[in-house]
């Protein structure tokens, strides 16, 4: 269930919803004065235990390396 990031169009204050599906219609309402006119906003996601650097040995690097 995704959490999506909205920022109320009356007072600007930035507050998350959790969504149960992509068809569910929340219903938005400002947490801080009740308006309920608010934007979806662009979020950036995190992730955990994901590294895109890897360690590689010699002898691992040496076996990419053409031969001939």
């Amino acid at each position: 269930m995704p959490i999506y990031e909205y920022r109320c169009q009356d007072c600007g204050e930035k507050f998350d919803k959790l969504v149960r599906s992509s068809t569910d219609q929340p219903d938005l309402i400002c947490p801080n004065c009740g308006s309920k006119q608010a934007e979806k906003l662009m979020s950036l996601f995190g992730t955990s235990g994901f590294s895109t650097t890897r360690n590689f040995t010699s002898s691992s690097r040496d076996s990419c390396q053409p031969t001939g």
